[in-house]
């Protein structure tokens, strides 16, 4: 009998299907020589400090740092997950061969592999690795079942970072707790909480000692028309009042008039992150709840595999793309076939093929989210515009750039005689650029659909009006024209860098703490990103949970607590998101095969034991304020 484990009973219940073991029994599925049986996410985790040794059960400073010589694991204490796994360890003891289904990433990897070791598991095992839920995905993989050994590294990847966030997040909590905490205050600490957390705080403190200063801006309007000088700001009243003064009254004449004509590449397929920024940006949807949603969409067969970090799609998936389109045609919502308009230029004609979409090379173990071609049916509101996304943003990719022309005009005004021989003084330049979209290509799947969630004022401009401002048309100028016009100066202030929000935040932590907006810069930073893709959310639902951060409307704010942990915290390594990334590029290179884990694990156990010795030789009598 062939056992196969999948991560949960829905997974179970399709592959069941598929393969045909349709008699149901308690705790599995069986027919046709398979048993089918599943997992409820982890049945298994690292064992408790306590589990090690009774000297460690209770809370002491003199009893760090706590290291394991062997790392254990155990059950969850739920009697459900012991009912379960009694199933499971029953089956998998007779079993002659076992195929792991599990969730194809580094987590599903960990959580099936430690129920197999715990169940003592002895057969041969297989792989089942695949991008889609869909049915023909599913026999696909089954007719092309991999070796468990060619997943060694991803699971030793899933491995190293469980045990490394065991070692500092057990330590370091404890030692915090201990020395700051007054006994009274649990201070949580972990390797990518903390540096997330500090982000937060760092913002709001430059936010918060930020010294607004005034400066002037010299504009001046022209046949309905505001240019503004090239000279830039003025930081003294006196010197723009002088700029403005020297040329009122005095005629307007247009020097140069450029026309460039420029194409626009549509953008690029999602991976979770990106998907999770649109969802916040246009909907308010924390990244909990898209991670929900799109992972929903993918149970329901209707969007591949979502806990990745790639853009683009591997060479075979090109011949699929028709009948996927050909899906997205047919999808109706309330009678309405929201895709059919953007697909028929295309149809029937071969779909283009770009290496900023196929690229084989920059994918690893899966490809980025698409649709995957079956008519989605019965979907919630909230799953409607998550599935709305990807679908757009599929058939952008194959259609064509958007085409536009830039028209910068400029003029200048020729300043006061400033001698008696009546010579003019230097003139001032005057600017003004206009876009005119001349072939929408892909942007006309890009409308603005109502329930979009506009950005707050004072944290960011809305995109749209980003959008009007670049793409308004300018009258028709000739150069040389020359007439009346109407100067104003203006007093502005500076302003500080804007309070994160979960879109600002994900981007933040994709590339160590530096925002990044260019695509092409963000890709190459996103190997030094901390946390995985797959668990930005939960740890960004941790730092509310443990009341460090709170939302002010779309705002992220660190709460009193979490402000004063950060002050705590002097060792550069728990709070640096540069050092955080640099341990996430080696947790992915074990991924690769290119670091050993021992290593990784090793460095780790080294770091944590100077954190407690420069803990412990803190004399300072600081305390943090108990949060109510």
């Amino acid at each position: 009998m062939i056992v196969c484990i999948a991560e949960k009973p829905s997974v179970a219940r399709d592959i069941a299907r598929i393969i045909g073991a349709t008699a149901s029994h308690d705790g599995y599925m069986e027919g046709n020589g398979y048993q089918v049986t599943w997992t409820f996410g982890h049945l298994c985790t690292l064992k408790e400090p306590g589990d090690y040794t009774p000297a460690w059960k209770s809370w002491a400073l003199t009893q760090l740092p706590m290291v394991p010589q062997r790392f254990g694991i155990k059950l969850i204490d739920d009697n459900g997950i012991k009912k379960q796994f009694a199933t499971i360890e029953r089956l998998m003891q007779a079993a002659d061969g076992i195929v792991n289904c599990g969730d194809a990433g580094q987590e599903g990897e960990l959580i099936q592999r430690w129920v197999m070791q715990k169940a003592q598991a002895k057969c041969p095992v297989k792989r089942l690795w695949i991008s889609s839920m869909t049915d023909e995905a599913i026999r696909e993989g089954f007719a092309n079942l991999k070796d468990q050994q060619d997943y060694q590294p991803l699971y030793l990847a899933g491995l190293s970072r469980a045990i490394g966030d065991w070692l500092l997040g057990m330590n370091a909590t404890r030692l915090y707790t201990l020395k700051y905490g007054q006994n009274r205050q649990v201070l949580s600490i972990g390797r990518v909480q903390t540096p997330t957390l500090a982000l937060i705080v760092n913002r709001q403190k430059e936010i918060e000692n930020f010294k607004p200063e005034p400066y002037w801006v010299l504009a001046t309007v022209y046949r309905d028309t505001t240019f503004t000088a090239t000279k830039g700001k003025f930081t003294s009243k006196e010197e723009g009042e002088k700029a403005f003064a020297s040329i009122e009254g005095k005629p307007f004449t247009v020097t140069k008039v450029e026309k460039k004509e420029g194409k626009e590449q549509p953008p690029q397929l999602y991976d979770l992150t990106s998907l999770q920024v649109d969802c916040n940006r246009k909907y308010a949807f924390s990244a909990e709840m898209t991670l929900n949603l799109i992972q929903s969409l993918y149970e329901k067969k209707i969007t591949t595999y979502p806990r990745v970090d790639t853009q683009y799609l591997s060479d075979d998936i090109y011949p699929k793309c028709p009948q996927i389109m050909n899906g997205l045609y047919q999808t109706k919502f309330a009678g309405i076939a929201p895709y059919a308009e953007f697909i028929k230029p295309i149809g029937g004609k071969p779909l283009k093929k770009t290496k900023r979409v196929f690229d084989t090379s920059k994918v690893t173990d899966h490809h980025a989210i698409i649709p995957t071609g079956v008519i989605p049916q019965n979907l919630t509101d909230v799953e409607r515009k998550v599935f709305d996304l990807v679908a757009r943003r599929f058939i952008g990719v194959f259609l064509p750039d958007c085409k536009f022309s830039t028209t910068t005009v400029l003029g200048e005004v020729l300043g006061d005689p400033k001698n008696d021989l009546g010579e003019p003084s230097e003139s001032i330049e005057f600017k003004v650029t206009g876009k005119e979209i001349l072939d929408p290509g892909w942007r006309v799947v890009r409308e603005v659909k109502s329930g979009e969630v506009k950005g707050e004022k004072a944290d960011e401009e809305s995109d749209e009006k980003k959008q009007d401002d670049e793409e308004r048309t300018l009258p028709t100028f000739v150069k040389g024209e020359s007439g009346d016009h109407k100067p104003t100066l203006t007093e502005k202030w500076t302003t500080p860098p804007p309070y994160y929000n979960e879109a600002s935040l994900l981007r933040a932590m994709e590339t160590a703490g530096k925002f990044v907006e260019d695509e092409t810069l963000r890709a190459a930073m996103k190997e030094n990103g901390i946390g995985r893709p797959s668990s930005r959310a939960s740890i960004i639902e941790t730092l509310f949970k443990r009341h460090y951060i709170k939302r002010e409307r779309k705002r992220l704010v660190a709460t009193p607590t979490g402000i004063e942990l950060i002050d705590l915290i002097r060792e550069e390594l728990l709070k640096s998101c540069e050092l955080t990334g640099i341990w996430e590029k080696k947790l992915r290179d074990i991924e690769h095969q290119k670091y050993d884990a021992k290593q990784f694990i090793d460095e780790l156990k080294q770091q944590v034991a100077e954190i407690v010795h420069e803990v412990m030789s803190d004399s300072s009598n600081r305390r943090i304020t108990l949060s109510t």
